[in-house]
């Protein structure tokens, strides 16, 4: 074995994981495993650690290297690990330069055991061009990285630093190149994508690269958005939503809540109202388009009824895949240093949250009973559809192949195929 790279957290983890591969191998690093972290809560930074125990038992011999927004935001916590061998930043682990030093760092007895700089002092986002993705059926292309927002409770920002964005000629040609490659879907991903552009020369928004894409790369049968600001949605992404039938009609959307006192505590820029106007709007103009969301449950402060109205956004705006999050302070945050709720009230409302969606879901699974899909395979018998629904295929399928399917039911989790 020469690199594994164990990935926690988002798309954009990842799709940086085959870069970090790619990039460790190339600095001479063999029988090696990388944890590249998520700090978005503390649950993700315990089981990070728990991985890491895990692993050193498994492979006593091998390096264990740790990046990610962990390792960034918190390197300590990893640097007196008695299992992580290295401890790398966010910057340093899609960088070459950064393999090379790690690796020349074994050879010198006293060498640190982090390798950590400022993520703040970056400016710029170079592309990361990958062939392939192991595994995988679909590819993610990076087109952002970091914010330039400061929501109160979300400590990303001090793990990616600022917004800046990606040409997007190198955009388009990293494209052009997984489509020549075998991909019938690309995933474009960062932090904050929404915010794409305004770093670039004439501030192209990520409307003008989703169009570039789609007229650029006619090839490309099916483009995919990771989670978006419905705030920042400009009107040439939703033309292309509208109109454009190979842009996906699945849209992620980073909500937190459904109640406009907690979202302004929160430092959100958007309302409960323009939240619910946005998915009436782009669900006239484009009718088979699922929404899923990410919420937290028991953010300080949050009362009774707050939480309810959060509830209630679920079927406001026709909500089907949600991610819930029970609120968890990080460090250097102002949600920490505000009066936190009860633990077991925070969990409760999580598992209430939950609940809601996982009836949302079974209502969205009960509409698609009969329905003929267009189905992405996936590795062992399983595929998305369009909207990103899953689906347990009849018998496995050549991952990658995009297959008509017929649907026979489902199982409350998925649906299934006839």
């Amino acid at each position: 074995m020469s690199v594994e790279v164990v990935t926690f957290g988002c798309r954009l983890n990842a799709a940086e994981s085959e870069v970090i591969r790619r990039e460790a191998e190339r600095a001479g690093f063999a029988d090696t495993i990388v944890v590249n972290t998520c700090a978005v809560t503390a649950e993700a930074v315990r089981q990070a650690r728990q991985a890491i125990r895990a692993l050193r038992r498994e492979r006593p011999q091998a390096k264990i290297v740790v990046t990610g927004c962990a390792a960034q935001t918190e390197p300590q916590t990893f640097v007196t690990m008695a299992e992580a061998d290295r401890v790398i930043g966010n910057t340093e682990k899609l960088s070459a330069a950064g393999w090379v030093r790690a690796r020349r760092s074994f050879d010198v007895s006293d060498a640190p055991k982090a390798i950590v700089n400022d993520i703040m002092t970056v400016r710029d986002s170079a592309a990361h061009l990958v062939d392939a993705f192991a595994g995988r059926s679909r590819a993610f292309v990076q087109v952002q990285n970091g914010c330039d927002h400061r929501c109160t409770f979300c400590i990303i920002p001090y793990g990616r630093g600022n917004s800046r964005s990606v040409a997007m000629g190198a955009v388009v040609e990293d494209v052009w190149r997984l489509v020549e490659n075998g991909y019938r879907e690309i995933v474009l991903t960062g932090v904050d994508i929404t915010s794409y552009g305004a770093d670039l020369p004439g501030a192209p928004k990520l409307g003008r690269l989703v169009k570039q894409i789609l007229k650029h790369v006619p090839a490309l049968k099916r483009l995919r958005l990771s989670s978006i600001d419905s705030v920042e949605a400009d009107r040439d992404l939703i033309h292309a939503l509208a109109n454009d039938g190979r842009l996906m009609p699945h849209l992620h959307l980073s909500l937190q809540s459904g109640d406009d006192l907690i979202l302004k505590r929160m430092k959100r820029r958007h309302t409960r109202a323009d939240v619910i106007a946005f998915c009436e709007r782009l669900r006239r103009l484009r009718p088979d388009v699922v929404f899923g969301a990410d919420l937290i449950a028991g953010f300080p402060t949050e009362t009774e009824a707050m939480f309810e109205n959060s509830l209630d956004l679920v079927e406001a705006c026709g909500l089907t895949h949600l991610h819930v999050f029970p609120f968890s302070p990080r460090p250097q945050t102002p949600a920490a240093r505000m009066p936190q709720l009860d633990h077991a009230v925070v969990k409760l409302r999580a598992r209430r949250l939950r609940e809601q969606g996982a009836l949302a879901l079974r209502r969205h699974l009960d509409g698609e009973v009969g329905a003929t899909r267009r189905v992405l395979a996936e590795a062992h018998g399983a595929g998305r559809t369009e909207q990103f629904t899953a689906v347990k295929l009849a018998a496995p399928a050549e991952p990658g192949l995009i297959l008509e399917v017929k649907i026979a039911g489902h199982d409350g989790r998925q649906l299934l195929a006839a």
